[in-house]
């Protein structure tokens, strides 16, 4: 048995979820998400949880088993609380801003990088150089953050680029000058 998928999907106050065939809807005070199923797992709704079971033991089953409980614990949390990336922008000269839906960045080129807000996210950039992605959906706001900061990755000697909040960058020494 997975230890992941076993485990119940706890539904809270003022989120429904509804499970089809072949999806399952969740609808809560953020928004609604869906997701397709396989036919290898079973989706119940039982009081206040969500039961995802298997229907064989094929390797395929038992790896589906724990992604779907997964993804529909992430769609619970995300019309719930939301997803938060937080990117700090670090160089001189280095800034982010947001222009209606589109995230404008000068990042040391000759040109801006403009970059096109998905829809369904929010973007805020504020004057020390954060940048905060949020929304309802993980991947999509795992994706957004992750090709933001691939346009400027960080870089080991200064730590100029864009890197994650939390994110810690080994520096290096360089050159020394001296013999």
């Amino acid at each position: 048995m997975s230890r992941i998928g076993k485990l119940p999907v706890a539904i809270p106050a003022g989120v429904k979820v509804t499970v089809s065939a072949s999806a399952v809807a969740v609808e809560g005070p953020k928004g609604k998400l869906s997701q397709t199923l396989d036919p290898l797992v079973d989706v119940k709704v039982e009081g206040n949880s969500v039961l995802v079971s298997r229907k064989d033991d094929t390797k395929v089953a038992r790896s589906f088993h724990g992604l779907y409980r997964n993804l529909i614990n992430n769609m619970v949390v995300g019309v719930t609380k939301g997803f938060t990336k937080s990117l700090v922008v670090n160089g001189v000269g280095y800034r982010a801003e947001v222009q209606g839906n589109l995230l404008v960045m000068n990042l040391g080129f000759s040109t801006d990088f403009i970059a096109g807000i998905p829809e369904g996210l929010s973007v805020t950039a504020d004057a020390q150089g954060k940048i905060t992605i949020t929304g309802v959906r993980k991947d999509q706001v795992g994706e957004f953050a992750a090709e933001v900061r691939k346009l400027r990755g960080p870089e080991p000697y200064k730590g100029k680029g864009i890197r994650y909040e939390n994110e810690v960058i080994k520096r290096k020494v360089g050159k020394s000058g001296v013999k």
